[in-house]
């Protein structure tokens, strides 16, 4: 028999055609529903609605959900398939949907995925319940957070440094302003007593540079400021108000140095963790049936070892100069940092008390002792010049504060007068490192990382020239300290060993090297010139106070003509050290620590 040639192409043809899918059977169920959860899953919900039997409805129901709940993924996984052989005309798929909505926010649930054949194609029979079981037609899903109350920040002793209060802001419309300068001048006349740069023409610029469009905020008030001024602004024309909770001080700018700088640290601390609930609502937003709830974890409070009595007291003092005024308090047998205090001037250079670095002037002289009796050339009662001038290596002329001179008098005397010939004769003839490493040992030059604040101590360069190191030994030449480096030293003077300072329990600071104790045979001596220097010295203003010890100071800055004044020392388990900047004598310090210890008691 012969073939027909065309016959055997045709026919070829065909079974080309076949290999390409002609005859193939068309996806089963099982392809279908693994299909249409994989676009599901991966947010095509177009592809996805195209694998149902009604691809309108189920894009814009999808795209819907997906636009309310914002995951971050969404996996689904097929645990069974019933008729998978696609034998009849229905089959129907259970599965576990598994959201994750951000923020360790996960939502799970089983489903059911519904398929029918139509014409030998098999395709997901759409209806609102494939998303949710609970979800029916003209319906959507919503997400809410849970946030939970804000933990405090407490003190030493348990009473709030921070707690939770609402935050009012006041918000300007402009396109709700029928008269910007009725609206601006009301505005200002309430709100200048809180702040005095809430003037009617601040707020008018401000509202004219907000882009159009967006609203004004003017002022961020605490409730009981706002309800106190509610009245006067409330049903002003396009004032508008929201509310949130804040974590506050006590009064405004409390702590200005150091609570933010806490609240920043453990944000997350008092936070909490959100909880999240889900649930349906209708076409018009409005909540139909809870489906899914996961209740918020309160946060612990977090606890300081500040002192909100310590540091009312230290605020209290230094207030009321007009000088930037800084006063930083550590307790010597623990570090703990007390209190940071600033003024307002103090303020406006930034956190100074805790890295500003400033000359120590005379109250170096608490380290010039303590090296001097190191090095063993003087005792405390050994006799020493004290002119009125001296001069060093013949190029420098020191003098004492307005030329006084003692004559020959003991070197604790020479401390409790604050003798500047004295101790710039005795830092010359000390060696070139003498001076760094004492001061090392009382924590100047020390690096702490303390957790939640920045701090410098200051730093004390060894000084080969002569010159250089007898200026250093009255706390001017190149020596620095902050406030906060001169409590730390004061602290060392009261215990012998420098201490570790910290801000929050639980948190360890890092040191950068632990410095060597100093000898008690040493340290007595100082500590008896410290108590001269209040009984008869330069710091007799505060000798009605029993057991204060310390060392005043002036240091001059710029060209010399002007000088800050400086009181540090100790009372008790109580270090301080106090800086007015510009002070030009060291008594306003003096003054300001005395307010603050008899507040103490």
């Amino acid at each position: 028999m012969r073939v027909n040639p065309e016959l055997t192409v045709v026919m070829s043809a065909l079974l080309v055609i076949s290999g390409c899918g002609l005859f193939q059977s068309r996806p089963g169920p099982d392809r279908i529903t693994d299909d249409f959860l994989a676009r599901l899953s991966s947010g095509d919900t177009q592809a996805a609605a195209a694998l149902t039997d009604d691809p309108g409805q189920a894009k814009d129901v999808l795209d819907k959900v997906r636009a309310a709940l914002k995951p971050e993924s969404v996996s689904v996984k097929v645990e069974q398939v019933r008729n998978a052989k696609g034998e009849g005309t229905t089959a129907d798929a259970t599965v576990t949907y598994d959201w994750d909505l951000g923020h360790n926010h996960r939502w799970g649930y089983q489903g059911k995925v519904d398929l029918r054949r139509d014409d030998d194609d098999w395709k997901v029979h759409w209806a609102p319940s494939l998303v949710h079981p609970k979800l029916a037609a003209q319906q959507s899903l919503a997400v809410a957070d849970l946030t939970p109350n804000l933990a405090p920040v407490l003190d030493r002793d348990g009473s709030p440094l921070l707690a939770p209060d609402a935050v009012v802001s006041v918000l300007v419309d402009r396109k709700d302003v029928p008269d910007l300068a009725a609206v601006t001048t009301a505005l200002g006349e309430a709100l200048t007593p809180f702040d005095a740069a809430l003037t009617p023409q601040a707020i008018a610029d401000g509202v004219a540079k907000t882009p159009e469009g967006q609203v004004y905020q003017v002022a961020a008030l605490r409730d009981a400021d706002y309800q106190s001024v509610k009245p006067k602004i409330y049903e002003l024309p396009g004032v508008r108000f929201s509310s949130q909770t804040s974590l506050l001080p006590p009064v405004k700018n409390f702590g200005s140095q150091v609570l933010p700088a806490i609240r920043k640290a453990v944000e997350e601390q008092v936070a909490g963790r959100s909880g999240f609930r889900v649930y349906t609502v209708n076409s018009a937003g409005d909540e139909l049936e809870g489906l899914f709830e996961k209740p918020s974890e309160p946060a612990e409070a977090v606890n300081s070892v500040l002192s909100k009595v310590v540091q009312t007291a230290a605020e209290d003092a230094v207030e009321p100069l007009t000088q930037p005024t800084m006063l930083v308090a550590i307790q010597p047998s623990t570090g703990d940092v007390l209190a940071v205090a600033q003024n307002g001037p103090a303020d406006a250079q930034g956190a100074i008390a805790l890295t500003g670095q400033f000359p120590p002037g005379s109250t170096f002289k608490m380290i010039t002792a303590t090296a001097a009796l190191e090095d063993g050339k003087v005792q405390a009662d050994t006799p020493v010049p004290c002119p009125g001038k001296t001069t060093i290596d013949g190029r420098r002329v020191v003098p004492n504060d307005h030329d006084f001179d003692k004559g020959t008098i003991p070197l604790h005397s020479a401390f409790a007068f604050s003798c500047n010939t004295t101790f710039a004769e005795i830092a010359a003839g000390l060696p070139a490192d003498a001076l760094t490493k004492t001061a090392d040992k009382f924590g100047i030059g020390v690096d702490f990382d303390i957790p939640a604040i920045t701090t410098i101590t200051g730093s004390v360069p060894a000084a080969t020239d002569v010159v250089e190191r007898a200026e250093d030994g009255f706390g001017q030449g190149k020596v620095l300290a902050s406030p906060f480096g001169m409590a730390v030293a004061a602290a060392t003077a009261a215990t012998g060993t420098q201490p570790v300072p910290s801000l929050l329990r639980g948190q360890e600071t890092k040191v950068d090297h632990r410095s060597a104790t100093i000898a008690p045979t040493v340290l007595d001596p100082v500590r008896q010139m410290m108590r001269e220097v209040v009984e008869v010295g330069t710091a007799q203003l505060l000798a009605d106070i029993p057991d204060v010890r310390g060392k005043t100071g002036t240091a001059q800055f710029g060209d010399g003509v002007n000088s800050h004044g400086w009181f540090v020392g100790y009372k008790g388990d109580l270090a301080f050290a106090t800086l007015v900047l510009g002070a030009n004598s060291s008594i306003p310090a003096v003054e300001v620590t005395g307010k603050f210890l008899r507040a103490l008691g």
